[in-house]
């Protein structure tokens, strides 16, 4: 999309036979806007932002309302198991309504591709990876790893209003983008009303009654293409406040969406040392109303394997962990194999089709090129012998 600018806007709403009272303050909002994101498109409407994306202004209005029947589309995959449990666990995915989807991919690209997020922040952007974020941490004697519980669903409605609003736009617009961007949901044990964090203060927003008629604030919706954005956007006083613990100490800081990273080379650093910054960062995850995973929290100390985001950097770069290395290896060997082979193979590991087995390992190689060239390049070989079925 062009980029926004107020003659043209003129220009175009008065031949369409638009009040140049009203064209005039639509213009002063847009240019107030650019005063603080000059990249994002204005939007002056409910109504304009469903003509802008070429969404039905009706669908819009009701998923603003919640006034029907959910716009997502709600099922559970598996995450990976954790070693020494039994039970399995499980990842709620919420995919949107294709129109929804083509509202929710406008505004990504539209608006919160050009928002700032906090330099630790080193998930769901363009120019990060993996290898660069686990980087900052090679060569580290002492390691911190810390875990936020559903950290998606913990981003409140409220949290993404206010993104919207520091971008510049006027609060009805912040709003109802928020509206689109989140989900109700059923109340859970978690997000109920109960808690001051989920409940709704719709007089501070609006006083269209239409939208006042909701008695839990919404989510943010792990599937939706706005919700990775959206959450680095909305953790921006979060990063700046974690920061400063991490600097009072002399660490490293790195987030990759709920994974906290912390790391020092200083010889000075202990156990008691790590307590007392864990103990400094929960205070911050609750004060933003998040809660640690405490089954996750490691400290790492010297000696000891240290892996971030699943790449060892005991060394002086990132490398491929000797745990994924054999996961690769054992893939590959036993889809080339006569047996077990490709479909018993994909049976025994639960993979509901041989293409999404075939998706899985094509998956782990490219992962393994932005590591390994060398390494990758001979498992694509391998990967290109390999007989697959016909679908």
């Amino acid at each position: 999309m062009e980029p926004w600018r107020s003659q043209h806007f003129k220009k175009f709403a008065i031949s369409k036979g638009s009040d140049l009272a009203t064209v005039d303050a639509a213009i002063a909002i847009g240019k107030a806007l650019q005063v603080k994101s000059p990249n994002c498109q204005p939007i002056f409407s409910l109504k304009h932002l469903a003509y802008s994306a070429d969404v039905k202004y009706k669908f819009l209005r009701e998923v603003v309302e919640r006034s029907t029947e959910d716009k997502y589309r709600v099922f559970k995959i598996h995450k990976r198991g954790i070693p020494g449990q039994t039970s399995k666990r499980f990842r709620i995915i919420c995919a949107p309504d294709p129109q929804l989807m083509k509202m929710q991919k406008w505004i990504a690209r539209n608006i919160l591709a050009h928002g700032r997020t906090h330099d630790a922040s080193v998930a769901y952007q363009a120019g990060s990876n993996i290898v660069d974020a686990a980087s900052l941490h090679c060569g580290c004697r002492w390691l911190i790893k810390l875990d936020i519980i559903n950290f998606f669903e913990s981003v409140t409605e409220q949290n993404v209003f206010r993104v919207f609003s520091d971008m510049g736009y006027q609060p009805l617009v912040a709003f109802e983008l928020a509206r689109i961007c989140t989900r109700k949901g059923s109340a859970t044990w978690r997000r109920n009303r109960a808690y001051k964090k989920w409940r709704t203060r719709n007089h501070i927003y609006t006083s269209i009654h239409a939208y006042s008629a909701v008695d839990i604030l919404g989510h943010l919706p792990q599937g939706a293409p706005t919700s990775p954005m959206l959450a680095n956007l909305a953790m921006v006083d979060f990063d700046k406040s974690v920061e400063d613990v991490a600097n009072s100490f002399g660490l490293t800081y790195t987030r990759y969406a709920d994974d906290l990273t912390f790391s020092t080379k200083s010889d000075a650093f202990s156990r008691e040392v790590a307590q007392k910054v864990i103990s400094e960062v929960y205070k911050v995850i609750r004060r933003f109303s998040f809660e640690p995973n405490l089954t996750k929290t490691q400290v790492v100390p010297p000696g000891a394997r240290r892996v971030v985001l699943g790449l060892l950097v005991d060394g002086p770069t990132p490398q491929l962990s000797k745990k994924f290395r054999n996961q690769l290896r054992r893939h590959l060997h036993h889809v080339s194999a006569d047996w077990p082979g490709v479909v018993e193979h994909a049976e025994k590991n639960h993979f509901q089709s041989v293409f999404g087995l075939r998706n899985h390992i094509e998956g782990l190689i490219a992962f393994a090129h932005s590591v390994d060239p060398e390494y990758a390049k001979k498992a694509w070989e391998k990967f290109a012998k390999i007989d697959w079925p016909q679908a």
